[in-house]
């Protein structure tokens, strides 16, 4: 068959899983997860083997030494996917719960229920581990699952895939309702991304090039999150000692990731205080600091920040600094330059907290906290399959509830339309 061909019977099949999967209970459900995570420890020999394949081959290709690292499958990365399948067997299924009931005048009672969304397509890239973590989440929120990994863990992904497939069967779960593209033609993307009538939603999980990739040449609703333009903001009235550690976590504790700090606002009649001490800190964790003009002539010898620098997405050890005159110039300056992902004031003035909690229009907003808190499993979620940033029809870190979708239920006696 062609690769229309292919990725057409592959979507039909997910369509017909995920209707099988509408009938599963939560234990049905709980069961297969929790054969999953046991085929995956009993099968670990075989998922190494198939993995090794991947490395050889990235290694041939010269890729980096980090990106081989989040590649490979080592003993320990194999018994967190297991983990990690039996944390979402523990959690409770939304699917079924009816999120509110009213009485009309006629009699009649109005319900809504939560639902799974269907078929979900994941595109992503290096990391075997969330071919686990997405089918988990899909399983158990009743959604079946097109998995499209990058081509250096195509391997990998596909003995993944056949482990949790067999777990399926063995639980009397729709073993399509887990599937990984065979191929790695770009062209199976791009006719995945057409298959309107049969994928409901599609998650791209990757850089900012993949995601706008997908997203223009998608036929099916995207969730989307480009990038990760964090900011805290120390306001006039903050705790210096804990705008610093905040300050600090936020960009040190693990700059590569999409919810750690990339600006730093501080008011500016906290900025002589706060500032000097913090650049120290900075300094000695090998941090480098691109300041507006106000912040250059506090810190004597950083780089001037460019316009960019606002709106940029490091990931590294770089941190912009930017002195503002007041709460709203901050605000102003997130709504600008902000990628709507995770934003944090540091303030003991109640009034101000309620100000930016309100006002800026991020998906997650925190007082007196690190923006690495934005997560879903640091937020109770207990996992999550990505960052929205995109507010139709999920907003920040997605769980299992962001995963279904809610219908009107409703309970009549009779009552007939006049």
């Amino acid at each position: 068959m062609s690769v229309k061909d292919d990725v057409l019977s592959i979507a039909r099949d997910a369509r017909a899983a995920s209707l099988g999967l509408a009938r599963l209970d939560s234990a049905a459900k709980n069961k297969a997860l929790a054969l999953m995570a046991e085929g995956l420890i009993n099968e670990a020999g075989f998922l190494k083997d198939a993995n090794r394949s991947d490395i050889e081959a990235a290694g041939g290709k010269g890729i980096a030494k980090a990106m081989i690292e989040r590649l490979t499958l080592t003993d320990k990365a194999i018994s967190a996917m297991a983990e990690g399948l039996k944390e979402v067997a523990a959690l409770p299924d939304p699917v079924g719960e009816v999120t509110k009931m009213w009485r009309r005048p006629n009699g009649l009672t109005v319900g809504k229920m939560r639902i799974p969304i269907g078929v979900i397509g994941i595109i992503y890239e290096s990391r075997p581990n969330v071919t686990a973590d997405a089918a988990g989440l899909c399983l158990k929120s009743g959604n079946a699952v097109i998995l499209r990994g990058g081509s250096e863990a195509i391997n990998s992904n596909t003995a993944i895939a056949k482990v949790l497939n067999r777990a399926c069967e063995k639980a009397g779960a729709p073993a399509k309702a887990i599937q990984v593209m065979p191929t790695v033609d770009r062209e199976a993307v791009l006719e995945m991304l057409k298959l309107e009538d049969y994928i409901d939603l599609i998650i791209p999980r990757g850089g900012e090039g993949l995601i706008r990739f997908v997203v223009e040449n998608s036929k099916i609703p995207v969730i989307k999150h480009y990038k990760g333009v964090c900011h805290v903001f120390v306001d006039e009235f903050a705790d210096v000692e804990m705008a610093e550690r905040i300050a600090f976590n936020a960009k040190v504790q693990r700059p590569g990731v999409c919810n750690s700090m990339e600006t730093l606002l501080v008011h500016s009649k906290i900025a002589q205080e706060f500032l000097p001490g913090m650049e120290k800190k900075y300094r000695e964790a090998g941090v480098e600091l691109r300041g507006c003009n106000k912040t250059v002539k506090i810190l004597k010898g950083i780089k001037e920040a460019a316009e960019e620098d606002w709106g940029a997405e490091y990931l590294d050890l770089i941190l912009s600094v930017k002195v503002v005159e007041s709460i709203d110039e901050a605000i102003d300056h997130i709504a600008r330059y902000g990628s709507l992902h995770t934003e944090s004031i540091v303030t003991k003035d109640y009034k101000n907290s309620q100000r930016f909690l309100k006002e800026v229009n991020s998906s997650t907003v925190l007082v007196n906290a690190s923006t690495r808190f934005s997560d879903g499993f640091q937020l109770g979620l207990g996992a999550e399959i990505g960052i929205s940033t995109t507010k139709i029809h999920a907003f920040g870190p997605m769980g299992l509830e962001e995963l279904t979708t809610q219908k009107f239920i409703i309970y009549g006696d009779g009552q007939i339309r006049e």
